[in-house]
């Protein structure tokens, strides 16, 4: 078996040690697996396209040309895009964080809120505003994106974030924010191993079944009563957080999942 897993130039830099582990991991188990950057091509005999790039065109692309992607061109248009992801889980009966399009200022209706991008990642593009002031140097610096308002919502800065692969759970982690409101483990947050509640895992399982996705990461806001909600899906995941906290190769078991699948 042989495939690519897909970078940007920049992500492959920044993820490198994630790559070598897949390399290694897929070379234990009989695949041959390289590095696929930029705007190279991959060989029209690869058997799968691990695709690690939040790009739904260049997705789409590579279907059209007959490759088998993981994950596949609708995943990533829909978990890179937060406006479309809480209409799905708001269409699976999900309970989700409210969020809305707006175009304007005078749109908000009330504060604190938070605005982000539809499609910033990794706790970027994302601010917590008080006033209508703050929210406008948010539409100025932003003004050619797609901006979604949510209502701030107290949680301690903690979230969950369940890892996927296929329809099953592999792992959970709580994340933490260090003095903001972001739990993000790459802003600087804390995390640690979570164990989910069976009612959480049937909400997870319900979303990655939805999607149809491979592997995938899903966040949901913790609240202080123990509820949850729905936040954002990730696309490419990033496990940095899952290494920390588990003793096992999350690259190990994504290449056993597509040998499986694919076999």
């Amino acid at each position: 078996m042989k495939g690519v897993v897909y970078y940007s130039k920049i992500e492959a830099i920044r993820n490198q040690m994630f790559i070598d582990d897949l390399i290694n991991e897929a070379g234990r188990i009989g695949i041959e697996l390289h590095l696929l950057t930029g705007d190279k091509q991959p060989d029209t005999d690869v058997d799968f396209i691990l695709f690690r790039d939040r790009n739904p065109s260049l997705a789409g692309q590579f279907e059209s040309e007959g490759f088998r992607l993981v994950n596949r061109a609708e995943v990533n248009r829909i978990a890179n895009d937060k406006l479309k992801s809480f209409e799905l889980a708001t269409l699976l009966g999900i309970a989700a964080v409210p969020t809305k399009k707006v175009r304007r200022v005078d749109q908000i209706t009330a504060y604190p809120c938070v605005l982000k991008t539809i499609d910033g990642y990794g706790g970027q593009e994302v601010v917590l505003c008080t006033s209508q002031i703050q929210a406008q140097g948010f539409f100025t610096q932003f003004h050619n994106q797609t901006i979604i308002a949510q209502p701030y919502i107290e949680s301690g800065a903690r979230d969950i974030r369940v890892f996927m692969l296929g329809e099953e759970v592999i792992a959970a982690v709580k994340r933490t924010g260090n003095g903001s409101f972001k739990s993000n483990y790459t802003l600087g947050g804390s995390v640690e191993k979570y164990t989910l509640d069976g009612w959480q895992e049937k909400e997870a399982k319900r979303i990655a079944k939805a999607l149809k996705s491979d592997y995938i990461g899903i966040d949901f806001i913790l609240l202080p009563d123990g509820r949850w909600l729905f936040n954002e899906i990730e696309d490419p995941v990033g496990a940095r957080s899952l290494y920390t906290t588990h003793d096992f190769s999350v690259a190990g078991e994504l290449m056993e999942y597509i040998k499986l699948r694919l076999s």
